[in-house]
Parts: C-alpha cells; structure tokens; sequence
C-alpha cells in the first residue's frame, strides 16, 4: 500500500493467525500459504477503521488502496465458502482463462466502488464507519439460484445513482453504521415471512459506505443461514427471505 507521509507505515494486521502488513496477507492467502476461511475479514476492517480513526490526516489514495486489497480478500474468501455449480467440459486451460476473466471484472467492480469512496473523501467527508465483530461463520453456504456476480451488479447500480456527499462548511457529524446494525434490519424486515427486495434495501441506504456495509451484512447472514436469496428470473431483483428453523 502506497505510504505518503509515511501516514500508513505503522499500520498492520494482528490476527491469532497471522501478524504483519495486509499485502503480505492478500500475498499469503493467494499463494494458498494461509487459509483464508481462519481470517475474520471484518476483524482486519475494524483494525483499519480504528487506525484511521487515529490518523491526524487521512490520504484518499491509501484508503482506496486498503478497499481493492479488503475486496480481493472478500472475493477469494466467497470463492471458497461459497459453493459453485461444476463447469462444463471444456478443453485445455479454457476453464482456467474464464476463472481469470470473471475475477478481473469483479475485481474492477470493487475498484470501482473504491474510487466512489475516495471521492467522498475528497469532498469534505472525514468519517467513517466503524464495523462491529460479528459471530463466527460457518464453513459452507447455498447461495441457491443467486450468484456473487448478481449480487455485486446490484451493488454497482445503486453506487452509481447514489448521489456523493455534499460539499459543507464547518464540522461534519459523524455517522456511523456497522454490519450488526445492519444484519439486524434485514432480520427484522424479513420477520413477517415475506420477502425482502435486496435492490430496495439497498436502496433505503443513505450514502454509499451504507450500501456496502449492507451487502457485508447480507453476506454474512447468508453465511450464517439465517437468511436465503432467490431470483425468479434473469437479471431479475434479488429476493431475501428468512430462513426455517429447519436446516437441510
């Protein structure tokens, strides 16, 4: 990560099972000589929210560079918790280069969002959420019919018509939000037994931080199995219901 001022040269990860600069990780994790399933990812976000928090100046450029390596270990960690249909036959290393295509174009989805962020910085915004823990996660997941690819385009057309925060003078509130909040709303609107549109969740959020701490959110409670999503048609919304008390 970029270290203008030598602003983010103190900080590192300090995890039971791993201890040291978060590239280092993300390298770790890719050469396959750490098992990302024991990394809390909402643990290594917390600890640079706090050292943020810290920071006397805040530069736009190591956030930003903290969001692509935070949404590359998110990505690799769905790959393998998440389940994914078998692939078709096909021959050579085609396999192979398609696995490559999709994880560049998500890749490009999280940079995007990262940019959007570092845009809010730059406008005036000097807050940020701070995420709470939350319970450890289970091993294996069905996503069913839904798939992370659905789930992020949905998170990019709401960024995109989220309006940036507007320009002001003076002191501006903080406001915070964390992944148990919000793990708690889609809870509670999925209580009744109906379901719960995802895009208009996300479209109930207030700013784009919002958005993403929601889809972490969603994330883990599918996690969980505490919730289940379901599309009933190409391109279609996203339906969130809660899940019976009987597991299969």
């Amino acid at each position: 990560m970029s270290d203008p001022r030598g602003g983010d040269a103190a900080y590192r990860v300090a995890l039971p099972v791993f201890e040291g600069p978060l590239d280092l990780l993300l390298h770790l994790i890719e050469r396959q000589e750490l098992d990302i399933t024991q990394v809390s990812l909402a643990q290594v976000t917390n600890q640079y929210l706090e050292h943020l928090a810290r920071l006397d100046e805040r530069d736009p450029d190591n956030l930003a560079d903290f969001l692509v390596v935070a949404a590359k270990l998110l990505l690799i960690k769905s790959r393998i918790l998440l389940p994914r249909p078998p692939a078709p036959p096909a021959p050579g290393e085609e396999d192979v280069g398609e696995d490559l295509v999709r994880q560049l174009i998500e890749y490009k989805k999280f940079k995007e969002a990262a940019r959007w962020l570092r845009t809010l910085e730059e406008q005036g915004r000097r807050s940020f959420v701070r995420l709470a823990g939350v319970p450890p996660l289970e091993k294996s997941v069905d996503l069913g019919d839904v798939s992370l690819d659905d789930l992020l385009a949905a998170v990019c057309r709401v960024l995109q018509v989220k309006p940036p925060a507007p320009s002001v003078n003076g002191a501006v509130p903080l406001v915070r939000i964390t992944i148990a909040e919000q793990m708690a709303l889609i809870e509670q609107r999925t209580a009744a037994g109906r379901p719960v549109s995802f895009y208009q969740l996300l479209q109930e959020t207030n700013s784009r931080i919002e958005v993403i701490v929601t889809l972490l959110a969603l994330l883990e409670l599918v996690k969980q199995l505490r919730v289940t999503m379901r599309q009933d048609r190409l391109f279609g919304d996203i339906l969130i219901e809660r899940r019976s008390s009987k597991r299969d």
